[in-house]
């Protein structure tokens, strides 16, 4: 769906790792080395989209680094459609619905440093989780998103990043 409105592949990386969570930062070379392109063809998406106020830039230590401007007006918008495509939005509700008492439930892995590697990996913690049921609707958001998912019980040793999706109110 995003892919054929935003034809710029590139553009459509940097939306992702950008707005997936406001959190994410990044620097050019960084960002050209993690998406494996050109830093020009990153530099010049990079101005476009700050230009246009996505994006905010900031210096540190002689690197500038750039993260998505929450105080745009369409922010949260865009968040939305961002993850709306990468099908978090849908594995989460699935999740929620008759998994067991959910404490939390976290992004990890690539889709948690905004790069869409087909693989959206999911940490559940909570009482009494219902793996059976989780295996069952994980297989069938799989085959609605076209994605592999995989959900974890515990944090895994090795984690490259997290985004806390759904976080249970005390």
């Amino acid at each position: 769906m995003l892919d054929s409105l935003i034809t710029s592949k590139t553009r459509l990386k940097l939306l992702i790792k950008f707005f997936v969570s406001s959190t994410n930062k990044g620097y050019l070379r960084g960002i050209a080395e993690e998406f494996n392109e050109s830093t020009n063809s990153i530099r010049k998406e990079l101005n476009q989209l700050s230009d246009a106020g996505y994006l905010i830039k900031s210096q540190e230590n002689n690197k500038i680094y750039y993260r998505a401007n929450v105080e745009h007006p369409l922010f949260q918008s865009l968040q939305n459609l961002v993850r709306t495509f990468l099908g978090i939005d849908q594995a989460i509700d699935h999740v929620l619905e008759r998994t067991g008492d959910v404490d939390q439930v976290a992004l990890l892995g690539d889709y948690a440093n905004g790069v869409d590697s087909g693989v959206i990996e999911i940490l559940i913690t909570g009482k009494d989780i219902d793996s059976a049921y989780l295996l069952q609707v994980s297989g069938k958001t799989e085959k609605l998103l076209g994605k592999k998912i995989k959900i974890y019980l515990e944090k895994p040793k090795e984690v490259n990043g997290q985004i806390i999706l759904y976080q249970k109110e005390n």
